[in-house]
């Protein structure tokens, strides 16, 4: 199940290029002439590709109704008092899951929650398909088993947003101290929420299909994203406020700009790294014609798991914190002593939670890179088209290599996932920077760009194809 935009390797199986039809001279021209304007695609012929531009217009209109929808308040909130209540818990976790819906949540908007349940539920189907042998046999049904498991993850979206909107609820009548954001308090207010919430989410994620199959990019990414940089004006603005009332000075803002400048550029080169495993085809006779060998390459990108891991962890954090956030201020009940002990050992920058972090971002990064490249099938398929390692047998052998490599790899882009994901929230809990466009925000961010930049010049590239065929079919009838 792909949820977030992840990478997917495919068996480098080529044909030898040697084996040509007699058809093949307008066509070994054409790719040719698409081999060279490749490299030097631009945006020119943009204009000229409708299908693009209907694709990219589409997704900003998808992403307008994502922000207008985050406007949209809950029934019955007295804005007011929620703001005042925010303004207590600034810093806080709130201030973190805030960042990720652009602000509805601080706005308690009708998609308060974004698409995190989704993700949550996305993170349990998957986790189940490894470990219980009904979902696992789900998986290898194909298109059908892929349905069901869509389905089990929707209802799990449904369970999940109900839980965290019951409990948003719950702690919006009764703060603590006597404090609430509710105007009439009650059993129909909690059911409302509930709803309310549940419809929000469903919608984003219906909203985030139809930008994967009728837009550019990710739509679930996309809308993750979205949130993130309509969040940024106000980060920055916060930031720069601190500076002015003196609480930090204006060298150690610089170095925070620089500093995140210098993420983002690493960001970007381990991203694009990847280990080049040659892949050898041996010569070939076709009756009495001998075709020579050929060569192509099987490439492993080092952080094959993208950007998931980092989200599936902060998302099996925050599920229960914002939960223990709200009911945890209800000062009434017999479990808020309990629910406040948690919500303080799990605050941001707290050992434990920086601990918690990196083991779940370590074990999703191998997790995710187990479910999307299959050293055995990645062999298999090898062998089958007669392609081999050099120096390593076909078959039990390449894949034992392929395993060897990519666990290597995945140590690496397991410590710099960690490296980059803790180190803002290291440098917040020490110097208490309220800057919240962190190392897992620039990850985001940089992927999902990428991710989206590269199918726009897929795209283009495409168009271009379109035209080298019309013309060599041109050409073709004038013969």
């Amino acid at each position: 199940m792909k949820v977030l935009g992840g990478w997917t390797s495919q068996a480098a199986c080529r044909i030898p290029t040697s084996r040509v039809t007699t058809q093949g001279r307008n066509t070994t021209h054409m790719a040719t002439v698409a081999n060279r304007s490749a490299p030097a695609l631009d945006f020119s012929t943009f204009g000229k590709a409708t299908e693009l531009k209907k694709r990219l217009l589409f997704t900003m209109g998808a992403l307008i109704v994502f922000r207008l929808l985050s406007f949209v308040p809950l029934p019955g909130i007295d804005p007011l008092a929620l703001e005042a209540l925010f303004s207590r818990t600034h810093g806080g976790v709130l201030d973190y899951v805030n960042t990720f819906s652009g602000g509805a949540l601080q706005r308690m908007s009708i998609i308060a929650l974004n698409i995190m349940p989704y993700i949550t539920a996305s993170i349990i189907v998957q986790l189940m398909t490894s470990l219980v042998p009904s979902f696992e046999s789900l998986k290898k049904e194909g298109e059908s088993g892929r349905k069901k498991l869509n389905q089990y993850t929707r209802f799990g979206t449904v369970l999940l947003t109900a839980v965290q909107g019951y409990g948003i609820a719950v702690g919006l009548e009764s703060w603590g101290g006597g404090q609430t954001a509710v105007i009439d308090p009650g059993m129909i207010f909690r059911l409302t929420t509930v709803i309310t919430l549940i419809g929000g989410t469903l919608f984003l994620m219906w909203l985030g299909e139809q930008i994967t199959s009728r837009g550019i990019g990710n739509g679930i990414s996309l809308i993750i994203m979205a949130g993130i940089v309509a969040h940024l004006p106000t980060s920055l603005g916060g930031l720069f406020e601190q500076m002015r009332s003196g609480a930090i000075g204006g060298g150690y803002v610089i170095l925070l700009l620089v500093g995140a400048i210098a993420v983002i550029a690493f960001i970007c080169f381990m991203e694009r790294a990847q280990r080049r495993i040659l892949i050898q085809y041996p010569k070939r006779q076709v009756g009495n014609r001998t075709f020579q060998g050929d060569s192509s390459h099987l490439p492993l990108k080092i952080n094959t798991a993208g950007v998931i891991p980092p989200i599936f962890a902060s998302s099996l954090l925050l599920m229960p914190l914002t939960l223990v956030q709200f009911l945890g201020k209800n000062g009434g009940h017999w479990y808020s002593e309990g629910l406040i002990t948690v919500s303080t050992a799990l605050q941001r920058g707290a050992p434990l939670y920086l601990a918690l972090y990196a083991a779940g971002i370590i074990f999703f990064s191998f997790f995710y890179t187990a479910v999307v490249f299959n050293p055995e099938e990645t062999a298999d398929n090898l062998k089958k088209y007669g392609g081999f390692i050099p120096g390593r047998r076909p078959g039990q052998q390449t894949a034992q290599y392929l395993d060897f490599v990519l666990t290597r790899l995945t140590v690496i882009g397991a410590a710099y996932l960690t490296f980059v994901c803790l180190l803002p929230e290291f440098l917040q809990g020490q110097g208490a920077v309220n800057f919240y466009f962190g190392g897992t925000s620039l990850l985001i961010v940089v992927n999902v760009t990428m991710d989206t930049v590269s199918q726009i010049q897929s795209h283009l590239l495409a168009h271009q194809y379109e035209g080298l065929i019309k013309r060599s079919k041109l050409r073709g009838a004038r013969r």
